[in-house]
């Protein structure tokens, strides 16, 4: 069932498309009053969850946007991006309109014009013209479960099913709308599957010892190469009649992760041959480096593309790969089986440590002028007020918190006991409810703060902070000085987002009379949230176990200063389009001891869809002697643009396309033109280190 919807405007022409569950909306304006009716999806070459007809003279998209234009079987015409307008004779085409929140296809049977304005891209017609207009949600769901027994061998053939969910087996599959989520894993006494679940036949089989890490280890690849799962006392790729080692040196975990970063990344080079045949600056690095015929690649089937691809040692390709999003460290136990789904899913590096390393946070350095977020008080001396002080941490708290190793990618996560610091703690439960979540009536992004300290008001500006988008509706609510009555039936309520500010102890949440303590709470009904006071892990994990899909809570205590610049940096972000996860890696760059954050839950998700598509920090740095500027892009994961999407920085010093993860430049750019580059979105920038925002930014000799 497609979660898209069609409505008309409220007060000017056009229609907007609804994706309630990606949190997504997108307007396409007319230049008269437009009735769209419900069409059939066999105007499009490729598969969409909703299509509508129109009849007009002209669509307009608020946003600058990239096309690709081909004909009704899929062959590539032309493209257009950076804004070079196109014109094309009447025929029947089928127009994919990139950079929008969703997979966003205009069809129409004639001549068509596309033009770029300062921030909008415009389809002309000749006359009145009956246009469709088609979209797929980013959102996918499982296709069934599959129950295993807690046996190594019985989980290799769960493992096996995961591939199932690929729409297709060509180099395609590296685009992130054409894998599907694997199939649901849970534990069980025999081993069951629905028929329906049937494995691709590949002709790849991956060799394993009946050993949990390693089968745990295995899953992502296995799912990215459809590949059957088998045991063996010698970890090896079979493929096209040849094998392939795994553990020349004994380290399966880590060759598993670099034969995924090696086929993903060849498999995005060797697309471009296909129905993406764009200018994609990665492949030019690779061409010049090596002797690749990647059209002769395009045209093989699986297995033998792989044993080409494994023929390049990873040695000497390595340089050229893009970061890679994400670690996950997976302990190793029966339990565990049921996070593989979703982390074949992020195509994650996986990592299954053996044993925990107990690593208290370090406390947070006493600030003269500051106080900290506990509800511990020192007794006031004479003459003077009440200070906040930080308290004692409790020991049995702090025994819980792990150490993992730090991981090589943009982002880390830890499954397993233990509250991890540097990584976000995920767990399958809050992945299978934001899978399940039901958001047919959502109409608003919803954030609720509550601020339950008269002096934490300072942060109670977060709530202007949200909500700073144009085509988005937002509702914010903000509280004060709520009652235990007042803040349970807040948790009860449906809310996007819960911004928390105040004290936390072993109590639970402070308010004006007593304590709530979330682990006696039934259930709650806030989908996401930062609780941000002391040592408030305790309080967001129960939130997470009673409802929740994640959250941002502190491993230990912070100081007000601290709180305070990292809850607004978090609630900028956050409207821009970052995920939790992401959110809180770049705050911890420019917070003092924000190191003791984590996120708990579904760290992927977001509160809704980036403008431009994917996420991004610009790193600036003026070069005075003649007054340019050289932009660098750090991309940063979002679930609609993960790994495998493609981006097109609008500026004049590329004319390429680039894989959207990791950093990209650097471009020399006027100071005209980067001053017109900020300006097509709010977006952070970090200036000489220091972060910033697009639409505070004015390019100025003193920078």
């Amino acid at each position: 069932m497609s979660t898209l919807r069609c409505v008309s405007l409220n007060g000017r022409d056009g229609i907007r498309l609804v994706d309630s569950i990606e949190n997504a909306r997108f307007e396409l304006y007319t230049p008269e009053p437009v009735v769209p009716r419900q069409a059939g999806p066999s105007a499009f070459c490729f598969p969409v969850g909703l299509a509508v007809e129109l009849r007009t003279t002209s669509l307009r998209l608020p946003k600058l946007a990239g096309v690709i234009v081909r004909t009704q079987d899929g062959r590539t015409v032309t493209q257009s991006m950076n804004r070079t307008g196109l014109s094309l004779d009447a025929d029947a085409y089928d127009v994919e309109v990139t950079t929008a929140p969703m997979k966003l296809f205009v069809a129409v049977d004639d001549a068509v014009s596309i033009r770029y304005g300062e921030r909008s891209t415009t389809f002309e017609f000749d006359g009145p013209t009956r246009v469709y207009v088609g979209a797929r949600s980013f959102h996918e769901r499982p296709a069934g479960t599959v129950v295993t027994p807690d046996d190594p061998e019985e989980t290799m053939r769960a493992v096996s099913l995961l591939g199932s969910a690929l729409k297709t087996t060509t180099p395609e599959r590296s685009f992130p709308t054409l894998r599907g989520h694997p199939p649901l894993v849970e534990r069980g006494e025999t081993f069951d599957a629905p028929d329906r679940l049937e494995a691709p036949e590949t002709g790849v089989t991956l060799v394993l010892p009946p050993e949990r890490s390693a089968v745990y280890a295995s899953a992502p690849l296995a799912y990215y190469l459809g590949a059957t799962v088998v045991p063996g006392s010698e970890a090896r790729l079979d493929v096209a009649g040849r094998s392939f080692p795994l553990a020349p040196d004994g380290d399966v975990e880590r060759e598993l992760g670099r034969t995924l970063r090696q086929v993903f990344f060849l498999d995005c080079l060797t697309r471009t041959e296909g129905y993406y045949p764009v200018d994609l600056h990665e492949r030019h690095a690779v061409e010049t480096a090596f002797d690749v015929a990647f059209a002769s690649l395009y045209e093989l089937p699986l297995d033998e593309q792989l044993a080409e691809y494994l023929s390049m040692p990873f040695e000497d390709l390595e340089p050229y790969l893009p970061a890679w999003n994400l670690t996950t460290d997976v302990r190793p136990t029966a339990e565990n089986v049921e996070m593989l789904p979703f982390v074949a899913n992020d195509l994650s590096l996986v990592r299954c440590p053996d044993r925990l390393s107990l690593t208290p946070p370090e406390p947070e350095p006493r600030a003269v002028t500051d106080f900290f977020r506990r509800t511990t008080r020192a007794p006031a001396a004479s003459g003077t007020s009440e200070t906040l002080v930080r308290g004692a941490s409790d020991a049995a708290e702090t025994e819980e918190i792990v150490h993992p190793r730090p991981a090589d990618t943009v982002e880390h996560a830890w499954v397993g006991e233990g509250f991890p610091l540097g990584a976000s703690k995920a767990t399958a439960a809050s992945y299978r409810r934001r899978l399940e979540r039901d958001v047919s009536g959502r109409t608003s992004i919803d954030i609720t703060v509550v601020c339950n300290d008269e002096q934490m008001r300072e942060e109670g500006v977060v709530a202007e902070l949200y909500g700073l988008r144009d085509l988005l509706q937002f509702e914010i609510d903000i509280r004060y000085d709520l009652t235990r009555e007042e803040l349970t039936e807040v948790l009860s309520r449906p809310t996007n987002f819960l911004h928390y500010i105040g004290h936390v102890d072993h109590r639970g949440m402070q308010c004006v009379d007593g304590f709530l303590d979330a682990q006696e709470l039934d259930d709650v009904a806030v989908e996401s949230f930062l609780l941000n006071a002391c040592s408030s892990y305790k309080q967001g994990e129960a939130l997470v176990e009673r409802g929740s899909y994640g959250g941002v809570v502190t491993l230990s205590d912070v100081t007000n200063t601290t709180a305070t610049k990292l809850g607004q940096t978090l609630a900028r972000l956050l409207n821009c389009g970052f995920t939790l996860r992401s959110a809180l890696t770049i705050a911890q760059q420019e917070v003092f001891t924000a190191n003791r954050y984590i996120v708990l839950g579904d760290g992927g998700l977001s509160l809704c869809q980036n403008e431009s598509g994917v996420p991004s920090v610009l790193h600036l740095d003026h070069k005075q002697a003649d007054d340019t500027y050289e932009i660098e892009i750090e991309y940063y994961p979002a679930k609609a643009y993960d790994l495998g999407s493609l981006a097109k920085p609008l500026i004049s010093a590329t004319d390429k396309y680039y894989l959207a993860t990791g950093s990209i430049g650097k471009f020399e750019v006027s100071a005209d033109e980067t001053e017109r580059f900020l300006r097509m979105e709010r977006a952070p920038v970090k200036i000489n280190g220091s972060l910033r925002w697009s639409d505070e930014f004015c390019t100025n000799r003193d920078e």
